[in-house]
């Protein structure tokens, strides 16, 4: 799973981040047809092999109500004992429980529904809500006393399970799904299917105890065995349904204008669907695998862009295959979905966010990360509730590995080099409830850092062996950090074990020194991320205005000179502010490694004024009366400003009111002039710090693209013009 995590521009710390988932016997009285028989079959040789000894096996007979957004099932469970105890009970996960309440459900998609709840005021709270009610539980025609609580399923069993043993139970159940953006929920015309119908949990020898932990609230707690999956939905006809595993369709001849999906998918973690009737299908096959995109066409050109994206899926799968170990499937998909700022891996199944004009598929890096989960969570497994490292940290580290290989320098190893997270006390060996809202810096972001240090210590030969071993112990089966270091020590030695143990379990770990950037480099690096950063968020919007304020920003990052000029005649009190005001700035131009001239005598404007102003970029700071560029530009201003809708006259007389505004140079059609000014002598002493938020916040690539904006006395923003930038509700303040 990779959430899109950004902060806005702060005028105190001037950081920016950048970074830039109804029994069966009523449903067969109610003449549907959900599933016609069908025998198992493997996807491969191995995995036939290992269906024979398969621990859990599963057949799903599901029917999508989509009039009223419910899911009635039956499952049918085989569950081999491959312990050492014998068992009175087994304990399913119906982590579909978590939308009982908000209370329960995953914050990470809180921001989406905010909005969602925005867009859909006549939807109720309960809306929101859903859960799975279980109706029947029964092995060999008997019933079975069950309990479903707290999101754990608890059936006991007649008689105890053996060490060797299988026992096979039928369940009934109904699920409601919830309206929104849940892993589970449904929205416009899309139906996310993760965690709708009960899941064995994974029991453990040691502690004598199932995994009956709820779903987390802030992260993920995805912990299963591999298993054999046989799964038939009963959908609209008009519905694309994708799963993993083998699909094949068939009409339902009792209920006319709907079908049965069938999947068949051995040896796979999880099992999940997503179904529109609004899906395209893209579908490609290469040397023996095929990848499908399941997608909205909803945009001029949009199949290319999903080309593009399914050529960067084969190159980052046949990388990991080489690096690690093969892929072992025949299929790999995609579904394009609602949800913003969060992508989700399920075992070979990935859902993102809506493709957009300009996404870029071969530099798309959350993209890369997520199928990266297919070795770090579908094929080797983990508990992620106690060691989410394991798969994240892997996941970002492939993915910062492919993309140096693929030769993106920003995206590559600078970009895990440039990191500092040493302020942060937390180990990566934490758990999710310890890592609490800082799991991405502990379990992506330190834990991508102690994985590339390793890397620098063996060198790449000895680091791709070890991943090709602990991919040969732990495929298909669930790595612990134990063993994870059992594996270094093996294939490392001592020295490497103890160092990464010391980093993973080190509050304070920090790259080694000898492996991070030069302070030359990190310059390099910010500006070229900055350069990048502001390119793409102005490409949001096709034709987007010239007179747009961050877009000063992005001339001054593409080589165009920058030119601040300061209110020359301004009393004492002004000069001060406007000092602070530019310390800011400069500070913010700093960090991106723009330079900048700053003019603030009127001799030194009337030598520029014709010839290096005429060609430069300028941000003006002061009030109108007092800057003498605005003074001797004042008929050009007032002539540029009405193209973006402000009344320059009746603004600069309004008292005690402040902004800015950005025009087309008067002298140059191609740069910009932004004025950030204020009315009157000087600030209110209240004001200046406001004042000099909304400028950088004007300034930033996160934020809408403004044209102008006025603020009242106390430094709020009173009226405004601004283009909304869609990737804006991705950053967090």
């Amino acid at each position: 799973m990779k959430k899109t995590v950004f902060k806005t521009v702060s005028q105190k710390t001037l950081a920016y981040s950048l970074a830039f988932t109804l029994a069966a016997c009523p449903l067969a009285s109610a003449g549907h047809v959900l599933a016609a028989p069908a025998a198992a079959s493997a996807d491969s040789v191995e995995a036939a092999q290992a269906h024979a000894q398969a621990q859990v096996a599963y057949r799903i007979n599901a029917r999508l109500d989509e009039k009223n957004m419910r899911i009635q099932g039956s499952e049918t469970v085989t569950y081999r004992n491959t312990s050492k105890d014998a068992l009175r009970k087994i304990v399913f996960h119906t982590f579909a429980d978590a939308n009982r309440s908000k209370a329960t459900q995953t914050s990470m998609f809180e921001q989406n529904n905010e909005e969602i709840r925005k867009e859909n005021p006549q939807k109720k709270p309960e809306d929101f809500l859903g859960g799975i009610y279980i109706r029947s539980a029964a092995a060999n025609g008997q019933p079975l006393v069950f309990s479903n609580s707290n999101q754990a399923l608890t059936v006991e069993l007649k008689q105890e399970l053996k060490p060797g043993e299988a026992v096979t139970v039928e369940i009934g159940f109904e699920v409601k799904i919830p309206f929104g953006m849940q892993r589970l929920s449904y929205y416009k015309d899309i139906v996310n299917g993760a965690h709708w119908f009960p899941v064995m949990s994974v029991y453990d020898e040691n502690k004598h105890e199932w995994d009956n932990k709820p779903y987390s609230k802030t992260f993920e707690t995805d912990y299963y065995d591999s298993s054999d999956f046989e799964v038939h939905i009963n959908v609209p006809e008009a519905y694309q349904v994708l799963m993993p595993g083998t699909i094949t369709t068939q009409a339902d001849p009792k209920e006319p204008g709907r079908k049965v999906v069938t999947a068949v998918a051995d040896n796979t973690r999880e099992h999940v669907f997503f179904a529109s009737p609004n899906y395209k299908v893209e579908s490609v096959t290469r040397d023996g695998l095929t990848i499908e995109y399941y997608y909205f066409d909803n945009m001029p050109d949009k199949k290319k862009i999903v080309d593009e994206y399914i050529d960067t899926a084969f190159k980052a799968i046949q990388f990991f295959s080489e690096k690690y170990g093969k892929y072992p499937y025949s299929e790999f998909r995609i579904a394009e979905s609602y949800v913003e700022g969060v992508a989700v891996e399920f075992a070979r199944v990935i859902q993102m966010g809506q493709i957009r004009p300009n996404s870029d598929p071969a530099h798309d890096t959350t993209f890369v990360h997520e199928i990266a989960h297919q070795w770090f969570h579908a094929l080797i497994g983990n508990d992620s509730e106690k060691e989410s490292f394991l798969d994240e940290g892997f996941a970002d580290f492939s993915m910062v590995y492919f993309a140096e290989k693929q030769g993106d320098k920003l995206n590559g190893f600078k970009s895990i080099q440039i990191d500092d997270w040493s302020y942060l006390d937390k180990p990566i060996a934490s758990n999710n409830t310890e890592a609490g809202d800082e799991a991405n810096p502990v379990f992506y972001k330190k834990g991508r850092q102690a994985i590339y240090q390793l890397y620098r210590m063996v060198g790449e030969d000895k680091f791709d062996a070890f991943m090709q071993e602990y991919f040969k112990r732990y495929a298909h089966k669930n790595a612990t950090i134990s063993g994870l270091l059992h594996t270094i020590q093996d294939t490392l030695g001592e020295e490497a074990r103890k160092e990464m143990d010391k980093a993973l379990h080190d509050p304070q770990f920090a790259l080694k020194p000898e492996y991070r950037l030069s302070e030359a480099e990190e310059a390099a690096y910010w500006r070229e991320q900055f350069k990048t950063s502001y390119r793409s968020s102005l490409s949001q919007i096709p034709n987007l205005p010239a007179e747009t304020m961050s877009r000063i920003m992005d001339k001054a990052l593409q080589g165009e000179p920058l030119t601040i000029v300061m209110g020359d005649q301004a009393g004492s009190k002004a000069k001060k502010q406007q000092q602070t005001i530019l310390a800011q700035l400069e500070g913010t131009l700093g960090i991106m490694g723009i330079p900048c001239e700053v003019i603030s005598d009127r001799q030194t404007l009337k030598k520029k004024l014709k010839k290096e102003l005429g060609t430069s970029n300028i941000i003006a700071i002061g009030s109108a009366k007092t800057n003498g560029l605005i003074q001797a530009l004042k008929p050009g201003i007032m002539q540029k400003s009405k193209a973006i809708g402000f009344d320059w006259k009746s603004r600069m007389n309004q008292t005690a009111s402040s902004g800015a505004y950005v025009i087309k140079h008067p002298y140059n059609q191609n740069r910009l002039l932004l004025h950030f000014f204020w009315n009157g002598d000087a600030l209110s002493d209240n004001a200046v710090e406001p004042f000099a938020e909304q400028m950088l916040k004007a300034l930033n690539f996160s934020t809408d693209f403004y044209q102008y904006y006025v603020l009242n006395k106390t430094g709020h923003v009173a009226t405004d013009r601004k283009i909304a930038n869609p990737i804006a509700k991705l950053f967090g303040e």
